[in-house]
């Protein structure tokens, strides 16, 4: 790690309510996608008003916001770009995330103060072509997810100290590389390269051979058949000093169409363990708690990806849902006079154990001895969806802090 390192914490935005989730949670980015030219678009996106919204809001934190354009445009759309990059630029966005060499030199045309990150689909494994990007005008290289820690850091020394780099560190992994496949558009003619991907990855498969048709095989001795393609979740929360070492200076979050819940866990729980590495990046050890907290958002079994070498145990051939041990039951709006007062997420019931999670903090255990609704009156259960209600408690939490249960 040089002294000029960022430790950026990059967090995923779907929408503005997953926007002022990574930013009470300690992001020091965000990246967003707009109408056009985005890699999710199942997710709402911004459009120009509520993106200036968002840069506004994000600048005002003293944070920093970038762009997606990182799509494959065909013919058709690039007469729309002039009018895209220029409205990003309006709102105050601070970088746009390209991929394809058209849409780089587009940029530099339309915007050319705009700074500009190579997306990871560009497939970047090599300190030649880093470099190449850097003379053309690149301020960072988001790398392919594909190397190993020894390869980073071989980059980082082989390029200017002016280039930043950026990786994944925790989220969904594509099974194909750098996220270029072809798989989607083939089978149900969604392309994955215009961001409408239907994870066939994940479906699960079986073999048939061609004189014997339905008559359907498993690959491996099983009845369910197997997933062959399906990836384990990427998590490095455990190896924050190795990537900083490395000479990573973004730290990179998955998840544009993940909820808020995973927007806020996943970043409270990245931004603690950057902070425990600032305070002492020569003896970081990661406490049991903050590890844990990646545990308690729906993910996929975890595994390190390429960091390590070629990845061993990266696929999970049983199923492809998520693990889910817990729930959002309410969110505080504010608390007083040894309450806490909140509007109900999912059902609850007197008595039950919960979790308050807060930025920058521990988990505090706490029990709804005595649920009250918005009139004042005890209640047994909070079972109607967004229904105000309180609870009596001796500690204080900040506003938009996470009440959860285990399932």
């Amino acid at each position: 790690m040089s002294d000029s390192a960022l430790l950026e914490i990059l967090s995923p935005v779907g929408d503005t309510e997953r926007l002022y989730a990574a930013l009470d949670f300690g992001a020091d980015a965000v990246y967003l996608g707009g109408k056009m030219f985005g890699m999710r678009a199942a997710s709402a996106n911004f459009d120009f008003e509520t993106l200036k919204m968002a840069a506004d809001e994000v600048h005002k934190r003293g944070k920093r916001i970038y762009l997606t354009c990182n799509t494959l445009p065909h013919n058709s759309e690039i007469a729309q770009f002039e009018k895209f990059a220029k409205q990003a630029s309006d709102a105050g966005v601070d970088a746009l995330i390209a991929n394809d060499i058209g849409v780089f030199s587009l940029i530099k045309k339309y915007t050319p103060d705009m700074e500009i990150h190579v997306s990871t689909q560009a497939g970047i494994v090599n300190y030649v072509t880093a470099n190449e990007f850097y003379n053309m005008g690149a301020k960072r290289v988001v790398l392919a997810r594909e190397l190993s820690l020894e390869e980073i850091a071989e980059i980082r020394a082989k390029t200017p100290k002016g280039l930043e780099i950026e990786v994944f560190v925790h989220g969904a992994m594509c099974v194909s590389f750098s996220g270029r496949c072809l798989l989607s558009q083939y089978l149900i003619n969604r392309d994955a390269n215009r961001g409408e991907c239907a994870q066939p990855c994940r479906w699960g498969y079986h073999l048939m051979e061609e004189k014997r048709p339905n008559e359907f095989y498993p690959i491996f001795e099983d009845e369910k058949g197997t997933y062959i393609l399906n990836a384990k979740d990427l998590c490095m929360i455990d190896h924050i000093d190795k990537l900083a070492k490395a000479g990573v200076d973004s730290f990179k979050i998955e998840g544009r169409a993940k909820s808020s819940y995973y927007v806020s866990v996943v970043t409270n729980a990245y931004r603690m363990a950057m902070d425990i590495y600032k305070r002492d990046p020569e003896n970081f050890k990661l406490p049991q708690w903050i590890h844990d907290e990646v545990f308690k958002v729906s993910h996929r079994a975890y595994c390190t990806g390429f960091f390590f070498g070629h990845p061993k145990d990266c696929q999970y051939y049983e199923n492809s849902g998520y693990i889910r041990d817990y729930d959002v039951v309410a969110v505080v709006e504010e608390c007083k006079d040894g309450r806490i007062y909140a509007q109900q997420r999912n059902k609850f019931n007197a008595g039950d154990t919960l979790e308050v999670l807060s930025p920058g903090c521990k988990p505090t255990e706490i029990t709804a001895d005595v649920i009250y609704n918005e009139y004042g009156e005890q209640v047994e259960t909070a079972n109607h969806a967004m229904m105000k209600l309180s609870i009596p408690c001796e500690n204080e939490f900040p506003k938009n802090s996470i009440i959860r249960m285990k399932k």
